[in-house]
């Protein structure tokens, strides 16, 4: 070997070990770079393609809504499909504009442009309908009804080829995360195999003339010759390799890393395009079926019983609305609406919505208030969700009867300043075993539960610059903390 380099030992030696060093150096920052990279690339996919196409089958899924309301009010002469329709056309023109802020092309632009001048066409066109089904024209109102069934039609493939847009770019993003994967993978693989060359290659180089020859000359040499100098050389020498084996693993373990939060970053992408198609498969009969119950409850004389069932069927069905919204918000993340807001008047907010739920299961709740708590700047919807979210824990955990504690107080001063939230429970507490767990997604101790409603719970608070977490406790009973910055200005 060394005839055939022309190098000597501790050339080869260092050159060897330079090798190896290099190629642990450039393995684990291509691992960083890659692993940025993809959180960058995954996140881009999150926020905008999925945005997108949220509000494509938003905007699919409030034209489909209004579809039909002209025809109860022409059969029912009932202005409450009126106001129906009101609603949804506000909500069309909300996720209108929600689609041009998350549009980038110009033929998702021309899309939106055609999908507004024909929506604009079909709404003046329903207006006049109304008009005349109103001044008692029903036949000349029936007539006109029919061309405007053929505009609803034209505007639904309009919004059908706009979401198709964004359905195939998360495809294709998908095929573009799985050759860098692949890339990657590749990359590893030959860095490892080179890296193994490279250090059998070292081991055969300080066996045969490093060590054998150290060991013949012990061995041959006499007591008083054998000192402590070969010793100690072997030992730099093996200290070098190992310090080198180490490197080699610990980037073995950052590729393993790397690898995993590609793979979740793909689960992650999976899951909001799962959650925009739930929407469109769901929500559609979903919002048929409730339409469909309000008019056979308002239009039947029903007994006690059937009312009763009636209220079963509709809380059922907003049971699944609840679920397949919990998909929707954790595929997004939830956009902030700031504005100044005491956190008691949110729990008093909070407090009031559940009101029925809290009398019916018999829970009595206590606040313990000393003052009502400073104003924060703070998106109140979000985290009166949060509270909700908390308190309905509390009450499932502990069943019928039972009593919820809210604890308001405010801390610290200048920057340092914050604003607590105490919300305990009088139930059988959270288990050691899985304290850990509560916050992670589809995590849940509950049989029909989703396991996201914690997790959302936790991003909204942290979007907060705030904490949420469970407090160790001493006795029954569970206690979430929420923890909210004040910021320096605000009283």
């Amino acid at each position: 070997m060394s005839k055939t380099l022309g190098l000597s030992l501790g050339s080869r030696i260092f050159f060897l070990i330079g090798a190896l060093v290099a190629i642990t150096l450039a393995g684990g920052a291509t691992t960083i770079w890659y692993a940025y990279a993809m959180q960058d690339f995954f996140a881009q996919v999150i926020e905008k393609d999925v945005n997108s196409l949220r509000a494509a089958e938003e905007l699919e899924t409030e034209l489909a809504s209004q579809k039909g309301l002209v025809t109860y009010y022409f059969l029912h002469g009932d202005e409450i499909w009126l106001e129906q329709l009101e609603v949804h056309r506000k909500a069309f023109e909300t996720w209108l504009d929600t689609a041009r802020e998350t549009s980038t092309s110009n033929e998702e632009m021309l899309l939106l442009n055609q999908i507004e001048r024909k929506y604009q066409e079909y709404k003046e066109a329903r207006d006049r309908v109304i008009a005349l089904y109103k001044a008692g024209r029903r036949e000349e109102g029936a007539r006109l009804h029919w061309d405007v069934r053929d505009q609803f039609t034209d505007i639904f493939e309009l919004c059908e080829r706009y979401k198709d847009i964004h359905v195939q770019r998360i495809a294709a993003a998908q095929v573009r995360s799985r050759e860098r994967v692949h890339r990657l993978s590749l990359m590893a693989i030959t860095a490892l195999s080179v890296s193994l060359v490279l250090a059998a290659a070292l081991a055969l180089v300080l066996s045969r003339q490093v060590l054998m020859p150290i060991r013949r000359l012990a061995r041959e040499a006499s007591p008083a010759g054998a000192g402590a100098g070969p010793q100690d050389e072997v030992e730099a020498l093996s200290d070098r390799v190992y310090g080198l084996i180490e490197d080699r693993d610990q980037t073995r373990e950052e590729l393993s890393r790397s690898r995993e939060l590609l793979v979740h970053a793909e689960k992650m992408a999976a899951v909001g395009k799962l959650a925009a198609g739930v929407a469109h498969s769901i929500r559609n009969p979903l919002t048929s079926v409730k339409m469909r119950l309000f008019s056979l409850e308002r239009g039947l004389d029903l007994a006690e019983v059937q009312k009763e069932d009636f209220s079963v069927i509709s809380q059922e069905i907003r049971n699944v609305d609840n679920i397949v919204q919990n998909f929707l918000e954790f595929s997004r993340p939830p956009k902030l609406r700031m504005q100044y807001v005491s956190p008691s008047d949110v729990v008093d907010s909070a407090l009031l919505l559940l009101r029925h739920r809290l009398e019916l299961h018999d829970v009595e709740v206590e606040i313990k208030r000393e003052f009502k708590l400073p104003v924060i700047k703070a998106d109140p919807e979000l985290l009166k969700e949060v509270l909700v979210n908390l308190i309905n824990n509390a009450c499932d955990a502990m069943g019928n009867a039972g009593r919820i504690t809210i604890l308001e107080d405010a801390e610290g001063t200048g920057q340092a300043a914050s604003e607590r939230i105490e919300v305990s429970d009088s139930g059988p507490g959270v288990p050691a075993t899985i304290a850990d767990k509560l916050f992670e997604p589809f995590f849940s101790t509950k049989e029909e539960g989703t396991g996201l409603g914690l997790a959302i719970s936790r991003r909204i608070i942290e979007q907060h610059g705030g904490s949420i977490a469970l407090r160790p406790g001493e006795g029954p009973g569970a206690a979430f903390v929420i923890i909210l910055p004040r910021n320096e200005g605000e009283t």
